[in-house]
């Protein structure tokens, strides 16, 4: 039998795709020989490195570049490895005082998704960067890998680039930690649009305020 990884290798060769095509067909696969051995490669490096670590250059090129990276001035990319998993409240001894609705430690969930949570890493770390986008690399039974491309605003080969030169800004400050990333935007529900996509607009919280809040003329 022909493996997965063959196959689109074939169709790689039939269509005369570019490189960057070509390799996202193989990572389409991540079932594939070649692939799961890549990877569980991989993961027993990235498990002997630290938390967090600059990487020189992206493990998954084609993947940063629709992300936004270019191999240029001003942009990096680091590795960042977060915890798997559903949000264990962070109660001493486990003890949660108050209303019954508060009680509960173990299966919480978290509103946010763990590639927001390991952009924000990033971010808090590394504090003279601007967070752009992020990507998924990696993953075992414990642990996720992400790459974030970060851009430094002072570079001036970013400043005079018309095409970034707007995360430049100070409104982009912290852009990571207010959801306007792209991880950021879906679990904020903005990836949707039409119906029902107008209560997260402009957002939760905001709708929320539209609706509870009670306002009367000052002269009525």
């Amino acid at each position: 039998p022909i493996s997965k990884a063959t196959v689109s290798v074939l169709y790689c060769v039939i269509t005369k795709m570019g490189a960057y095509t070509y390799m996202n067909e193989v990572w389409k696969k991540k079932q594939s020989d070649v692939l799961r051995f890549l990877q569980r490669i991989r993961c027993w490096e990235y498990r002997h490195q630290k938390r967090l670590i600059r990487v020189p250059h992206p493990t998954r090129p084609e993947k940063a570049r629709r992300m936004g990276y270019k191999r240029k001035e001003g942009y990096s990319v680091f590795r960042i490895r977060v915890r798997r998993g559903g949000r264990k409240r962070p109660a001493h001894r486990g003890i949660c005082y108050g209303k019954p609705k508060t009680a509960g430690v173990n299966q919480l969930k978290n509103k946010k998704n763990i590639q927001s949570i390991a952009e924000e890493k990033v971010g808090r770390a590394i504090g003279s960067l601007r967070v752009l986008n992020s990507y998924w690399v990696n993953s075992d039974g414990t642990y996720k890998w992400y790459e974030v491309i970060c851009v430094n605003p002072a570079s001036s080969s970013i400043r005079r680039d018309p095409r970034i030169n707007w995360i430049a800004k100070a409104v982009h400050k912290r852009r990571e930690a207010r959801g306007l990333t792209s991880a950021g935007r879906k679990h904020r529900g903005l990836r949707h649009k039409g119906h029902k996509a107008n209560q997260f607009r402009p957002s939760a919280r905001a709708v929320w305020k539209r609706h509870n809040v009670v306002r009367f003329w000052r002269y009525r």
